[in-house]
């Protein structure tokens, strides 16, 4: 059995620790949801459910109840905690805002994104805003996607791409993982495709958040549950003078007291069409009739 490269334990428990001040620090996390609501404004679509697949504390889903009044919203994510701090953030808006649906209103289930506790073909829209870097298998993770999805459902995510916190990759020199691993643009364009998603849309940019040092950076990433979860990350404490190293390399990069990190959003919309193949692998051909003369 191959090993794979993401600990997904390793995974739950930094976001069951990040999760009581993640909303603190989950500002570049808050802002690609922004863009990615922004996306839908030129998608025509009326779901029937909405589902926001790592969903993390829900910020999304007063948003996207917003959008979708008619719809029912539903929230999945892996880690528990995250899910309760939701949980405690509408019961306080119960009573304040008793009109507001989003939150307060949405369904929250703990569920595995790989093994999606919900019914095939039972979600109009799958939202899920940078939750797939997370999964050891993310192709396993869009096939389950496609089968929770209607046929002319829409799976609109963003993920991280290979360019993100590379300044991080290049000044530690111990052969230790000290990010994540992200896959390419096109590597999961290829996979929507092999998943039997129709018309593909990918694209990518590329944003600069600056540290007073490196300190800060890896507390943040650490407070927001971002930290390195591979398999083959370091496990104990790195020595003081191979910190000490990594820190003057990544300190060359200093500009105006600041120290860049960057990210490669990655984001990407597709269609679940209509099958070609039923489940003995037998092909679907369909005949139009043709009009009656008159």
């Amino acid at each position: 059995m191959v090993t794979p490269f993401v600990d997904s334990r390793q995974v739950r428990r930094n976001f069951a620790r990040a999760a009581a001040g993640y909303d603190a620090v989950a500002v570049l996390q808050r802002e690609i949801a922004s863009r990615m609501l922004a996306r839908l404004d030129y998608v025509k679509i009326q779901p029937r459910c909405v589902l926001d697949l790592g969903c993390g504390t829900g910020a999304s889903l007063a948003a996207l109840g917003e959008r979708y009044p008619q719809a029912r919203i539903a929230g999945v994510d892996v880690s528990e905690p995250m899910l309760c701090v939701c949980n405690r953030q509408r019961s306080r808006l119960r009573w304040l805002m008793p009109f507001l649906r989003g939150p307060k209103s949405a369904a929250l289930l703990a569920g595995d994104a790989q093994a999606l506790p919900l019914k095939g073909c039972s979600a109009g829209l799958v939202w899920s805003n940078l939750m797939l870097h997370w999964l050891p298998d993310p192709l396993a993770g869009l096939r389950e996607m496609h089968r929770i999805l209607e046929v002319g459902g829409l799976l609109m995510f963003s993920t991280f791409g290979p360019d993100t916190l590379q300044e991080i990759r290049a000044c530690f020199t111990d052969g230790y993982p000290h990010t994540q691993r992200f896959a390419d643009m096109h590597d999961y364009g290829d996979m929507l495709v092999e998943c039997g998603f129709a018309d593909p849309v990918m694209d990518v940019e590329r944003l600069t958040v600056t540290y007073p040092s490196l300190d800060a950076l890896f507390r943040e990433l650490k407070q927001s549950g971002a930290a390195c979860a591979m398999n083959e990350r370091r496990r104990g404490l790195m020595g003081r003078h191979a910190w000490r190293l990594a820190c003057e390399r990544y300190e060359q990069l200093c500009a105006d007291g600041r120290l860049p990190a960057s990210f490669e959003i990655v984001y990407g919309h597709a269609w679940k069409a209509e099958p070609r193949t039923i489940a003995d692998g037998r092909s679907v051909i369909r005949f139009d009739p043709k009009p009656r003369p008159r």
